[in-house]
């Protein structure tokens, strides 16, 4: 197939890029670099640079790659940033992406994977989420997510769009080429992986009196690889779906740092913070429905094999792909 990466030079969708084209696939990625890199992107690729906000750019795109499908990764996700600049989120998640949509309309491609997230469930009612849960996002970030979502299911009705939207949890670990480096690094692991190469001092933990063994929030980690495959299968869906990714497991704050200690060696230092607000002690997916409907299987549950993939990567590019 000829797939279109919207947001190929970012995290996730360097590492879907680079397995697409290990599987056979062609590989055109649409990013403006603005959070991505130039050089996240798989050389084997086609790079087009542009911006979802011009229709023209997509459309030339559209033109010169004539893709079977799209995967769309290029949201906003800082939730902390939401709460400050709704627009900006609002905007780029959900306005942006109706210039996707109606592109590959026009184009004649109806078929989408869409990077969604657990943020559209909010405060969960019961633990793991599953996707009967109802869905009450508490942040702009959730908010957008979830009102594209929505627009989805429509567009599938009234356009033939085929989709599946695939709501993450906490993706970590790298391939051996690609890892995570985000110009604003919001995310435990790579934080704590920036106090083992030197270059922060501490690690900050937000609070350490939630009722979970060891005090700290549980979060539920899944390997890199595991979710760019889900992608691939998601390809393959006879059906517009939404599907939860997780490995059903769970991981505290304190068992991250350990992790990162054991696997690098180095002394890693805490700092204990109050609790942030909003923070729920545990979120861990149920994905019992992708498993069965799609077969997707996670093969790297372990949190130290996740770690000790990024700890790899970060110790090849320890300055990014800016180094």
């Amino acid at each position: 197939m000829r797939i279109l990466v919207v947001g190929g030079a970012g995290y996730i969708g360097s590492i879907c890029t680079e397995l697409l084209i290990d599987q056979g696939h062609r590989v055109g990625v649409f990013d403006n670099l603005t959070e991505g890199h130039r050089r996240a992107v798989d050389q084997r690729a086609a790079l087009f640079e542009g911006d979802l906000s011009e229709r023209t750019a997509i459309d030339a795109a559209f033109t010169r790659f004539r893709p079977d499908a799209v995967m769309h990764f290029a949201a906003s996700t800082l939730v902390g940033e939401s709460m400050t600049n709704p627009s900006k989120y609002f905007r780029n998640n959900v306005a942006n992406g109706l210039n996707l949509l109606d592109a590959m309309i026009a184009a004649d491609v109806k078929r989408l994977v869409f990077s969604s997230t657990c943020a559209t469930f909010g405060p969960p009612e019961r633990i793991p989420i599953d996707e009967t849960l109802p869905q009450h996002p508490i942040n702009p970030y959730g908010e957008s997510k979830l009102a594209f979502e929505r627009i989805l299911r429509w567009y599938d009705e009234i356009h033939g769009l085929r989709f599946v939207a695939l709501r993450y949890f906490n993706a970590a670990g790298a391939s051996e080429q690609f890892g995570e480096d985000h110009r604003i690094e919001t995310h435990l692991i790579p934080n704590v992986l920036k106090v083992a190469l030197g270059q922060k001092g501490d690690v900050e933990v937000y609070g350490t009196d939630y009722e979970t063994p060891d005090g700290t929030c549980i979060r539920d980690y899944i390997h890199i690889i595991d979710l760019s495959h889900a992608h691939l299968l998601a390809l393959n869906s006879t059906k517009s779906e939404f599907y939860n990714i997780g490995t059903g497991g769970g991981s505290s704050v304190r068992e991250v740092v350990d992790s990162c200690r054991k696997i690098t060696g180095r002394e890693i230092p805490v700092i204990e913070r109050p609790r942030r607000a909003g923070d729920p002690p545990r979120l861990i997916a149920a994905s019992a429905k992708i498993k069965v409907e799609l077969g997707w299987e996670p093969r790297y549950q372990q949190l130290d094999a996740i770690i000790e993939s990024a700890w790899k990567w970060h110790q090849k590019f320890p300055r990014g792909y800016e180094d």
